[in-house]
């Protein structure tokens, strides 16, 4: 930091305190080029198919760029309504799903004018922007450690609401570490909460689910009015790039939502490409199951290996190697493979293309060996 002005005042703008506090969301990299092998990014959680056929031909041939987006995005608020059975009004849009969050945050949780900071109760390990979306709104994270199989501590996370909770975010399947939430844990959580504090259901992973009693935000949102369930066309749409995101939520909630949401957040390129997505769910669902079908290749091979994994419902899987994260990470590097390490934690890995998700196997294969041999 310069040194101030004699009067006090500092040499040039400076940024919110928080901005010091925050820590920092970390990408996943590309992945090394290693000579002779074809490289394979698996540390984003993209889906490593492209659009379906239909889509890119709306890309190809979209060519509105010189006026401004629906700022409503009425096209596909319509095609979710009919996809969902859920009213029009009852969808907003955002950039991505986290850009839909910030709204939500926007809307229910900062600093009053009491000075009195709203509380978001949330698990962790999860999503890693939540802390950095939730404290640069004003709010206060709470941070709720997961149980040791990688799952939310429902009753943890009940006994934190205090009177100061204006939302709690239940992230299911969990990411980094793959478990879903059953329907009658959540119910059985919801009732212990006050019906004015907002629950978030953030369902990123949603179409990878394949656990029967696995709780479903748009039921929830149906039977209960504090509940919001968030969605993100990026990952089994194949859409990250578009940046399209929404919410459904009764409308004492999206008349505010509404009132906080950036204008033109979602482009008319990416709604035009996600009504088309839409519009053709069943050929979706079917890369969906082929993504499926290797996410349980991955786990039923690294389970034979030895290694004891948490439930993986994404299309990812958790490695929780603690200290040994990043010579894990290191090791991937060396065979052309980009994994999203945590520092102390464990490491996420990307289920990607066959030939990808095969190399993995043998890596982690010869890593447990080499564990067992050191």
């Amino acid at each position: 930091m310069s040194e101030p002005h004699a009067d006090g005042r500092a040499v040039h703008p400076e940024p919110r305190p928080v901005l010091q506090q925050l820590p920092k969301y970390a990408a996943g990299k590309p992945p090394a080029v290693v000579e002779g092998l074809t490289s394979f990014k698996l540390s984003s959680n993209e889906n490593p198919l492209p659009p379906l056929p239909q889509v890119l031909e709306v890309i190809r041939n979209f060519d509105d760029i010189y006026r401004y987006p629906d700022p409503l995005s009425s096209k596909l608020r319509a095609a979710l309504s009919t996809e969902l059975d859920v009213p029009a009004e009852d969808v907003v849009t955002g950039g991505g799903s986290l850009g839909a969050l910030i709204q939500i945050l926007a809307a229910y949780a900062g600093t009053n004018d009491d000075g009195i900071q709203d509380e978001v109760v949330y698990a962790w390990r999860s999503f890693e922007a939540y802390p950095i979306v939730i404290e640069t709104a004003g709010a206060r994270s709470v941070q709720v450690p997961l149980l040791a199989d990688g799952r939310h501590d429902l009753d943890a996370m009940a006994a934190a609401v205090t009177e100061n909770t204006s939302i709690v975010i239940l992230c299911t399947p969990n990411n980094p570490t793959g478990p879903v939430l059953r329907t009658q844990d959540v119910e059985d959580f919801i009732a212990k909460v006050p019906a004015d504090v907002l629950v978030i259901i953030d369902e990123a992973y949603q179409e990878f689910v394949r656990v029967e009693d696995a709780v479903d935000g748009i039921a929830m949102y149906r039977k209960y009015p504090n509940v919001v369930a968030l969605r993100t066309f990026s990952k089994a749409h194949g859409l990250a790039n578009l940046r399209v995101g929404y919410t459904v939520s009764n409308p004492e909630i999206t008349q505010y939502l509404r009132v906080v949401a950036t204008p033109f957040a979602v482009s008319s390129i990416a709604e035009a490409a996600a009504v088309a997505s839409v519009s053709n769910t069943a050929e979706m669902e079917v890369r969906v199951k082929g993504i499926v079908a290797e996410r349980e290749r991955v786990v039923a091979a690294l389970t034979e290996q030895g290694w004891e994994l948490p439930e993986s419902q994404g299309n990812f899987v958790w490695l929780g190697l603690g200290e040994r994260a990043a010579e894990f990470s290191l090791a991937a590097q060396e065979r052309a493979l980009a994994v999203r390490a945590f520092a102390g934690e464990g490491v996420r890995v990307s289920i990607g293309e066959p030939e990808a998700n095969t190399r993995f196997i043998e890596l982690a294969g010869d890593f447990l060996r080499g564990s067992e041999l050191s």
